[in-house]
């Protein structure tokens, strides 16, 4: 049987990251002219261009340094501890796959689905469409098939 599971089910907590996350999305393409997608953000570091490296640096140890400080300054109850049910060759592989999806669909979750989405790109919801749907299937062939 499938149901919630009430004890992890946290719906403001994902109703205010996500309105955070189109707040931020919404801020950073006024004040920049850009879309908020990580996957381009940390491409236009490789190769590095003049004066265009220092925000995308700073953003990016903004990404992996935030849930590092709320881990640290949140009040004990509210962090709970991180269960990956997977061993690194798998988060490896995982990764891989990941990049090379952005690669070919040109952009990432967050450049198609939160600000692609946002701007009514139909080339956003295709691509969104494409990897919700991966997402489903491979999840269902991990868990159920394999």
């Amino acid at each position: 049987m499938i149901g919630i599971d009430w004890t992890n089910f946290t719906p403001w907590s994902a109703l205010a990251g996500g309105i955070l996350i189109g707040l931020a999305a919404a801020a950073f393409i006024l004040m920049n002219g850009r879309v908020l997608g990580i996957s381009g953000i940390l491409g236009g570091l490789l190769p590095p261009k003049a004066g265009d490296a220092g925000w995308r640096v700073a953003f990016l140890l903004g990404v992996f340094s935030a849930p590092l400080l709320y881990r640290w300054l949140a009040p004990e109850g509210l962090t709970p501890a991180p269960r990956i049910d997977a061993g690194l060759g798998l988060l490896v592989l995982a990764g891989l796959l990941v990049g090379l999806g952005t690669r070919y669909g040109s952009g990432c979750t967050s450049g198609h689905g939160v600000c692609g989405l946002s701007r009514l790109s139909p080339r956003s919801l295709v691509a969104t469409l494409c990897f919700m749907a991966t997402g489903f299937v491979v999840v269902y062939v991990v868990r159920h098939l394999l």
